[in-house]
Formats: C-alpha cells, structure tokens, sequence
C-alpha cells in the first residue's frame, strides 16, 4: 500500500526553467490520456491510497484536469493536490473551479524573491507576479498551499527573503529543494548547481524566519551532516511513500527509488550517526564536487558519572 501517487499529465509547461529535471520530456510525450488517468486512480485507489498529486509538466495546460480532480474526489480521494508554477492560479475563476471539483491543495514554486532572478529561470517573462498572485489567491480561497523553491547558483542568496515572502504571504508550509542534476539542469550543471556548503548560510537563515513564525519549512536533498541544528527540516523525514506515474514508466515507490537510483552515500557516511535515515545527495553532485563536504556526525559520547 502506498498513501499518496503522484500522476504527471502532461509535460507540456509554459515555463522552460534553466532547472528542470524534465528535460525534452515536453517533446517526446503526449498528454496523459483521459481514460489512463481515471484508471491510475481507479487502481491506486483500490490499493488503500488516499492521497493524489497531479503533477506534470505543468498540469494545468491538461484540458481535462477539472475532470481529474472531480474524478477523484468521486472516488473517495482525501488529498487532492496539484503540483505546478502556478501562474494559471492568477486567474482565480479556474481556481475556484478546481476548488469545487475537489482540489484542496496546491503546490507552487516560486524561485527567486525579485521578478528578475524567478523570471530568469523560467524564461517566463511575468510569471514571479503571476505565481505571487495564485499563492495569494489561493490563501483566499482557503486552499493548503505548500511551495516549493528550487536552489541554484542564481538564487540561493534570496532564500531568506523568499523565506520572508512565503510568510508574508499566508503560505501553510515552503520548502527550499537543492537541484536534482537531471534533465535541463543535467545540461547547465557547469553554472547552475552550487556548492551545497556555500548555500548552507541562506538556507539556514530562511528556515529561522518559517521557524520564528511558526510556518512549517523543510530542505530537500541537502544531507543531515549539512543540517546541524535544523535536523527536524530534513524533508526526507515527512515524504509522504508513494507511486509516481511517469510517461511510460511506474515507479511502485518513489521512496524506494530515491533510496536506491536517485540519490548516493559517500565512503565516510556509514560512520555517520544519521547513516540509516539520511538519503544522501542526488548521485550527479559528487560527481561535480565529490564527498569532502560531507563529514559524518558521531554519536555524542556519553559523560561519565
């Protein structure tokens, strides 16, 4: 049983983020048909699964998405997310539509705290202010919004003030992702991946801002030996285990491939006290700056009496 599937359909975007791990997927893969769909979730559901992402791509250009999330919400589905850009959530009448079709979560990503770095990553001109307004139109509407911010090279500095916008605006929880070497990122990695300690500053100092006022924040993909003293924002921790339906490959447990595929430990990390629950990095990033980052943590020594 898994608690959660995530189903990508559609690789099409009206983003081309300098980032994503999707890569040339929006060329090769039609939508995800309408009856494919409603049978993934026919199946998972019967499974025990309660929770479902729609994802892409950008889900929202899907001209049957209304149609998905009311299927689901028919079927007895709980959680009832889309994971996007969220620029089409400018526009608070599809919103509301999908609202009342089911949807009562929305995962946006906002990846710079100015216009110019957001909107420089997406080649979207205009999309930062059209992302801002979806978050904000969707804290209106009563929606659970969770956002996602990707690190690179040209953001990372604006990571508290991003950390400052999220709070600002209303967001139930935010996340700062450090890039998955993949895809479109796989071929900028010469300039877009940074050093994970050189980014651990910012990091550190937005996660103090969702701290202080009580706003839910995590890391993706950046180990526990770089976390000292924020362990309980490792993301990794909460992931809810899932499926994930991608073009034409199923992945039973995205847990499990992370685990295995996705990401790597380092010859010093079995000494580390965190070794057993701490996925590591993206297997690309040692290849780019190797281990000497990460120094594993000892268990603390026990005073005697």
């Amino acid at each position: 049983m898994y608690t959660r599937i995530d189903i990508k359909i559609t690789f099409r975007c009206n983003n081309r983020c300098d980032f994503c791990v999707q890569g040339d997927k929006r060329d090769i893969y039609h939508d995800r048909a309408k009856a494919r769909v409603y049978a993934d979730l026919a199946s998972a559901y019967k499974k025990g699964t309660r929770g479902v992402v729609f994802t892409g791509g950008e889900p929202t250009l899907h001209p049957h998405i209304i149609n998905f999330v009311a299927r689901a919400k028919q079927l007895g589905y709980e959680n009832i997310q889309l994971q996007t850009n969220g620029r089409a959530f400018a526009y608070i009448d599809l919103l509301k539509k999908l609202k009342t079709a089911g949807a009562n979560e929305i995962g946006p990503s906002l990846h710079g705290a100015k216009p110019e770095t957001h909107d420089a990553l997406t080649h979207a001109p205009g999309s930062f202010l059209q992302t801002v307004t979806g978050i904000q139109n969707a804290v209106q509407l009563g929606l659970t919004v969770i956002t996602n911010s990707v690190i690179t090279s040209l953001n990372y500095r604006e990571l508290p003030a991003l950390a400052n916008i999220m709070v600002k605006l209303g967001a139930s929880q935010y996340q700062f992702a450090f890039i998955h070497i993949g895809g479109t990122a796989g071929k900028n990695k010469k300039w877009i991946v940074p050093k994970k300690t050189a980014v651990m500053p910012w990091v550190k100092k937005g996660l103090d801002i969702g701290i202080k006022n009580g706003v839910p924040c995590f890391t993706e993909a950046i180990p526990f030996c770089l976390m000292k003293g924020y362990e309980n924002c490792v993301a990794e921790r909460i992931i809810p285990e899932g499926a994930v339906v991608d073009a034409d490959k199923f992945i039973e447990s995205y847990g499990d491939y992370r685990r295995t595929e996705g990401k790597a430990k380092g010859p010093l990390c079995p000494a580390c006290r965190y070794f057993k629950i701490c996925e590591g990095p993206w297997r690309e990033y040692p290849e780019i700056y190797g281990w000497k980052e990460f120094v594993p943590v000892k268990d603390l020594k026990k005073k005697r009496s």
